[in-house]
């Protein structure tokens, strides 16, 4: 699978394991997506943990940079800073529907909600109505089950999967991307997920390098989308330092040309898989905010970097990122740049 570290690297610090969400310990993610005919949607599933989440919750946090959103579930995390179901993510119009299949997930995980408490529903979302029927809402239960049911640890499929099917990004087809940083020491671990669903075409930089103005990109609207991150850590922090880190999320979309515009639902969910909240010095959680902005870059690039070419409904097409393109120029700006698997070839000045 192609994707940006292959080629160049994005910020000082090292990458996890798999330079994922899933190198934070315990952390799943899955996906089910619908690609056939006018539908190019899904829903992609991240567990903060394999265990019951509503008799086990996660510390946790929002950050909404700009809230042209629909999204289900943040009032009760910023009251509350737990977490105590699946995140979900999909597309817009399919929230409603979504979020009620995961409130019959969660009924059969647990015979006490419903009877004598409640259970907050957290369902994210970005609009993909450019390439899919969205009218048509269709993800249901049966696509939120086996999201969940698939979630697994591990490499995690990027690209056109999930929730990812139907995305675009600053003119060219996106999708879910991942990425993973460690703060050494004390060896926390930052991992991103992310859905970037903005920009317009000749906004993308990448390392630094205005590429989007080079590229060409077929004449479309422009994205009237968002970009939802998932954040997680296991570094023991509580949800007011997990704010913290969620924020630093929009610098790394900075980076990539963002301007969180006028229809962008930008937002983050952070949260810690360490049960203990401790507050932590100046040099690791400058390292934590670090780590999310270069692992939040990276991820949208990743996005990018996975997603093929595609038609959707009423023939709109939207192009896959001319990676060989993108390599070219980043090597005439200077950017050390490597072959996959091959030895770093020099940019020129």
């Amino acid at each position: 699978m192609p994707r940006a570290s292959s080629h160049f690297a994005i910020g000082r610090l090292p990458a996890g394991m798999h330079n994922a969400i899933t190198d934070v310990p315990g952390v799943l993610v899955g996906h089910a997506g619908i690609d056939e005919g006018r539908l190019h949607t899904g829903v992609t599933a991240v567990l903060p943990h394999p265990r019951s989440l509503y008799r086990n919750k996660v510390s946790a946090a929002a950050a909404v940079l700009n809230g042209y959103g629909k999204s289900v579930g943040l009032m009760q995390i910023a009251e509350l800073g737990t977490i105590e179901t699946p995140v979900l993510i999909t597309s817009t119009l399919n929230v409603p529907r979504v979020a009620d299949a995961l409130l019959s997930y969660m009924f059969d995980q647990d015979p006490e909600i419903g009877a004598s408490t409640t259970v907050n529903a957290v369902v994210l979302e970005c609009f993909d109505g450019y390439l899919s029927d969205a009218r048509a809402r269709a993800v249901g239960e049966a696509d939120v089950r086996t999201a969940i049911a698939e979630a697994r640890s591990g490499p995690v499929a990027e690209g056109c999967v999930g929730a990812g099917v139907g995305m675009r990004c600053q003119g060219f087809k996106s999708g879910v991307g991942t990425a993973s940083r460690l703060v050494e020491p004390p060896g926390y671990v930052v991992g991103i997920l992310v859905v970037p669903n903005f920009g317009s075409p000749g906004d993308l930089i990448i390392a630094g390098v205005p590429v989007g103005r080079a590229l060409p990109a077929v004449e479309q609207p422009p994205a009237r989308g968002s970009c939802v991150f998932v954040a997680a850590t296991d570094a023991p922090l509580a949800p007011t330092d997990l704010r913290r880190v969620a924020w630093r999320c929009f610098l790394g979309m900075a980076r990539t040309g963002s301007i969180s515009a006028h229809h962008s639902g930008d937002l983050v969910v952070a949260f810690s898989t360490n049960p203990e909240m401790v507050r932590q010095d100046r040099l690791v959680i400058d390292g934590l905010f670090r780590a999310a902005v270069e692992a939040s870059e990276e991820a949208i690039l990743n996005a990018l970097f996975a997603a093929h070419s595609i038609e959707g409904r009423d023939g709109h097409m939207l192009p896959a990122l001319p990676v060989g393109e993108v390599i070219g120029l980043l090597r005439r700006h200077g950017v050390p740049v490597h072959e996959p698997g091959g030895a770093e070839l020099g940019g020129v000045s």
